[in-house]
């Protein structure tokens, strides 16, 4: 044994690396458990659900609690389904147009050397980013409701494109990408929608990737929106209904639809992280690299 490495059948056997797998697989684990209890819980029969102490898995993994959600909601108004139908409509849009007008707002700052004013917006953009998003709900709602757009979806999109961390992000990638490139699609003759829609934007990919992520999150998640601007029942999304669901009446036999209605917003969550985790760690890894 030389220090932390020993030598094992003619392989060297490092301790140290060991350990640290150790930790980082425990450490993991320990991260995933309220996911996989969270998933226990939507498939426990009311029998177990209620057990003391309770019980980390589920013994006889059912259905029911899925059932139950549908038949909750099927009493209402609307279906459940609308909900659902709501968030994707909603989150995709506000993934979609974040993209396209955070790109577009950064381009000029990036790469327009003689844009007025450019250092003054961006610093603007910065002071932004010191806010939390609830200071601007009350006029973001006076000018929604002045223009009567309640229980749109227009109001329930459009306010969330203009997010000073996705122009700080998309700024902060072209930097990255060489003005000799632009450049040479101006000498040849592109336009500026020509460069920027054919060569820029395809460039931005892993910047997409991480914007789509926490757009995403961040729209799925927020029922803050919903509770706002909506006051019908068919406009509301999937979080808003939830709340609903574990605030209202009968909250304690409630506990296994929440957790089954909670388990089916995590998933698209994990699918998206799924797809984009490539590009994600990659525009992370490179960011703050400079040549």
């Amino acid at each position: 044994m030389i220090g932390n490495t020993s030598i094992v059948k003619g392989k060297r056997f490092d301790l140290g690396g060991m350990a640290l797998y150790f930790f980082l697989t425990a450490l993991g684990l320990l991260m995933l458990a309220p996911l996989v209890y969270m998933i226990s819980s939507a498939l426990k029969p009311t029998a177990e659900l209620f057990l003391f102490p309770p019980r980390f898995f589920v013994v006889n993994p059912t259905l029911k609690n899925f059932k139950d959600l549908l038949l909750a909601t099927g009493t209402s108004i609307v279906p459940f389904s609308r909900y659902i139908f709501n968030s994707v409509v909603v989150s995709t849009s506000i993934v979609i147009g974040s993209i396209i007008i955070a790109a577009m707002a950064a381009y000029p700052l990036s790469k327009h050397k003689r844009l007025p004013f450019k250092k003054t917006i961006f610093n603007l953009v910065i002071f932004a980013l010191m806010f939390a998003p609830q200071v601007t709900q009350i006029p973001q709602f006076l000018v929604v409701s002045k223009l009567g757009l309640m229980n749109t979806y227009v109001a329930l999109i459009v306010p969330a494109l203009a997010a000073p961390v996705s122009l700080f992000l998309m700024k902060q990638f072209l930097d990255q990408i060489p003005d000799a490139l632009i450049e040479a699609t101006r000498i040849d003759g592109g336009t500026e929608w020509t460069t920027f829609w054919r060569v820029v934007m395809p460039m931005l990919k892993p910047a997409w990737a991480t914007l789509s992520l926490f757009s995403f999150i961040g729209a799925w998640n927020d029922p803050w929106s919903a509770n706002i601007y909506t006051t019908t029942e068919n406009m509301k999304t999937l979080p808003l209904a939830l709340q609903t669901l574990s605030g209202g009446y009968g909250v304690v036999a409630r506990v296994g639809t929440v957790a089954a209605a909670s388990l089916l917003m995590v998933i698209p969550t994990i699918v998206v992280f799924v797809v984009t985790q490539r590009m994600v760690l990659e525009t992370m890894a490179h960011s703050g690299i400079k040549e």
